[in-house]
């Protein structure tokens, strides 16, 4: 039914309201509605949520339409497609991505190469069950100046890790995670996997980080680290071109190649000497999968027992855990930089892969060769380091690039690549980010076109604490979203 909106005169366009998501639909007969031609989307937004449609109070809507963000009125889109005001419009409704609104940062003496959370809602926190106390939210951030530091949600320092001479890395640290609320893990350039005990302060006010356990089998840096909690299992990405599967328990940890200790090849005038000894222990699995520098590896969202490995050699490897192989393998056309996992609702799997090329490539890693590319990402204009998927849908992630940005991406958004425009294969299609923010150490500076002292490194995206990214401007910034219907 055409029904106007509005009693002012004016030019009008009828649309017609469709939408994916099962708890929003319109009954037939509201779905065909007369619009002001100069509406925008807040004012969509507001219809959709008025008593005669949704009923639904305020829940903030975009608008898609063929497979793009309706970002002007409905009369300028008409026009920029050449378009007459009688075309009827279908206008996809969605519930809106967040603005990601600066909060806060937090201050480091090095380069922040690497972020991480413990809230009721990150992995770790779920993990943790009821040792997880609300109010005990914990940031971790590891740094180049080879220091992990605990942080509270103010902003303030709990505990920073000791020094190579107390049981600490002796070079600069790559990645951390939590992997319960006692307990996390880091690597670095000193080719160490760490595992540490934390102790959340106590009556003397003061928390506790000590190491248990120093893992060895790689032989160059270790850049990237995954952790599985309930199995106790680390996965691991090393310059070396090799992925290691490891251990949290000294007991289960095979014993350590005696040629890769760190004193291993030291004259005695020159040894590494600790106060402190922690057990050393080698991989479960060390495999020497790629040809070239390994950059990240993860854990499968659905089955801890299925890896995914990149490399610098551009390729995508799926590895069988449990035996330590690879089962399948995808080559795309650029060296591959970061990546993370995107479970789908229908019981699938897609990669976000991060590229030198500037670009991000959605994979299916159960796609054949042929088939590799879903979509691609486009925005950056430097190197994409760093990815983090959404953890409250499934069809929206975060980047971190060397150009000094954070950018938001929604797979809902797409269009066919033009022919400009080279993607995996030459064919699919092509996404451009919904949001786009800077590091707030350089507002009022002049932007540096490739990021140059704003390098982003290190991204997680939490749903309590929100978009927390590291970087060369040594901050840890908390990027937060706010009710996008008072735009």
């Amino acid at each position: 039914m055409d029904e106007p909106m509005n009693d002012a005169p004016g030019a009008q366009v009828k649309v017609t309201f469709t939408t994916n998501e099962v708890d929003l639909q319109l009954p037939e007969e509201k779905r065909q509605l007369l619009v002001p031609a100069d509406i925008r989307r807040y004012g969509l937004s507001r219809i959709l949520n008025s008593d005669l449609m949704l009923d639904s109070g305020s829940i903030p809507f975009d608008f898609l339409v063929n497979g793009s963000f309706l970002r002007s009125s409905l009369e300028d889109y008409l026009n920029s497609e050449g378009l007459s005001l009688e075309t009827n419009l279908t206008l996809q409704y969605v519930r809106s991505l967040i603005p990601p609104v600066f909060e806060a940062s937090f201050e480091h003496d090095d380069w922040v190469s690497s972020v991480d959370v413990l809230t009721s809602t990150s992995p770790a926190g779920r993990w943790s069950g009821d040792s997880f106390s609300r109010g005990q939210e914990r940031v971790l951030s590891a740094s180049y100046d080879g220091l992990l530091r605990i942080w509270n949600a103010s902003g303030e320092v709990l505990v920073t890790s000791p020094s190579a001479s107390h049981g600490g890395h002796s070079a600069s640290i790559k990645a951390a995670k939590f992997i319960s609320s006692t307990q996390l893990a880091s690597t670095g350039m000193d080719r160490s996997v760490r595992v540490w005990k934390y102790t959340e302060p106590g009556a003397s006010g003061q928390a506790e980080l000590k190491p248990t356990l120093e893992l060895y089998g790689h032989r160059a840096s270790v850049d990237s680290l995954e952790v599985h909690g309930p199995s106790k299992r680390i996965l691991t990405a090393s310059a070396d071109g090799s992925v290691a599967l490891w251990s949290t328990s000294k007991s289960s940890s095979p014993e350590a190649d005696a040629s890769l200790l760190p004193n291993a090849h030291t004259s005695k005038r020159r040894k590494i000497t600790s106060s402190i000894t922690t057990p050393q222990r080698g991989p479960l699995f060390l495999m020497q999968v790629h040809n070239a520098p390994a950059t990240a590896a993860i854990f499968d969202p659905r089955d801890h027992t299925v890896g995914y490995s990149i490399s610098q050699d551009h390729t995508v490897k799926t590895l069988d855990l449990t035996t330590g192989t690879v089962v399948a393998n995808l080559t795309l056309s650029h060296s591959l930089l970061s990546l993370c996992a995107i479970p789908r609702s229908n019981g699938t799997t897609l990669l976000a892969v991060g590229t030198s090329a500037r670009h991000i490539t959605i994979v299916d890693p159960h796609a054949s060769a042929a088939t590799t590319s879903v979509m691609t990402l486009r925005g950056h204009t430097n190197k994409v380091v760093a990815l983090a998927a959404n953890p409250e849908n499934e069809y929206s992630l975060v980047s971190g690039s060397h150009d000094g940005t954070c950018r938001i991406w929604d797979l809902r958004s797409v269009r066919p690549a033009s022919g400009g425009e080279m993607t995996e294969g030459g064919m699919g299609n092509v996404s451009e980010p919904v949001y786009v923010f800077e590091r707030e150490s350089r507002q009022g500076k002049k932007k540096a076109v490739a990021g140059e002292g704003a390098k982003v490194f290190g991204v997680v995206w939490d749903k309590e604490l929100g978009i927390l990214s590291g970087g060369e401007d040594k901050k840890v910034q908390v990027n937060r979203g706010r009710d996008v219907v008072r735009e």
